[in-house]
C-alpha cells in the first residue's frame, strides 16, 4: 500500500515539473514573440524619419501631417517596454497618422512617381507586413500561456509559482478595425 501511495505522488511530482516546465515555455514563447514585434515596430520607427524627410521636399506646406507623424514617432519611443496596452494604442495612432501622410502624398505625383519615395514606400509595406506576422505569433503564444494559466490542474502550478496572464497585442481603436470605404 505504501508504495502505491509513494508512486502516486512520483507520478503527481512529475506531473506538476512537466507542467512548470511547459508554463516557463510558453512565458518564454510570449518574450520572444513581443521580442519580434518590438523589433518590426523599431524598423519602422527608424524607417520614418527618412520617409518623412522625402514628403517633407516635395509637400512643404503639409507641415501639419508631417509633424504629426514625428510627434506621435517620439511618443511610441517613450511607451515603457513591458506596456502592451500602452504600444499598442500607440503605435495604432502612428499607423493612423502614417495613413494620413500617404494620402497627403497622393496629392503630389511628383513625389509617387519618386523611386525614394516608392523604395521607402515598399520597405514600409514590408515592415507593415513583418508586425503582423509578429503580431500573430505574439498573440498565439500569449493564448497558450493564458489557456495554460488558467486550465486545470495546470492553473495550481501556475498559481503556485506566480505565472500570469498575458496582454494580447490588439487593436483598440474601432475606426482602424472598420472595413474602408472604397468609392469610384
Amino acid at each position: 500500500m505504501t508504495w502505491i501511495i509513494l508512486a502516486l505522488l512520483i507520478a503527481v511530482a512529475v506531473y506538476a515539473i512537466y507542467l512548470y516546465n511547459t508554463l516557463v515555455k510558453k512565458r518564454q514563447m510570449v518574450e520572444e514573440g513581443w521580442s519580434g514585434i518590438d523589433v518590426q515596430l523599431k524598423r519602422r520607427a527608424n524607417l520614418i524619419p527618412n520617409l518623412v524627410e522625402t514628403v517633407k521636399g516635395y509637400a512643404t506646406h503639409e507641415k501639419e501631417a508631417l509633424d504629426t507623424v514625428t510627434q506621435l514617432r517620439a511618443s511610441v519611443s517613450a511607451v515603457p517596454t513591458g506596456d502592451v496596452a500602452g504600444r499598442a494604442r500607440a503605435e495604432g495612432e502612428l499607423t493612423q497618422a502614417l495613413g494620413r501622410l500617404f494620402a497627403v502624398a497622393e496629392a503630389y505625383p511628383d513625389l509617387k512617381a519618386s523611386q525614394n519615395f516608392s523604395d521607402l514606400h515598399q520597405s514600409l509595406d514590408e515592415i507593415e507586413n513583418a508586425i503582423q506576422m509578429a503580431r500573430r505569433y505574439y498573440n498565439g503564444a500569449v493564448r497558450g500561456l493564458n489557456t495554460m494559466v488558467e486550465s486545470f490542474p495546470s492553473n495550481l502550478v501556475a498559481n503556485q509559482f506566480k505565472f500570469e496572464k498575458a496582454e494580447y497585442f490588439e487593436i483598440e481603436d474601432e475606426a482602424e478595425r472598420a472595413v474602408p470605404n472604397v468609392q469610384f
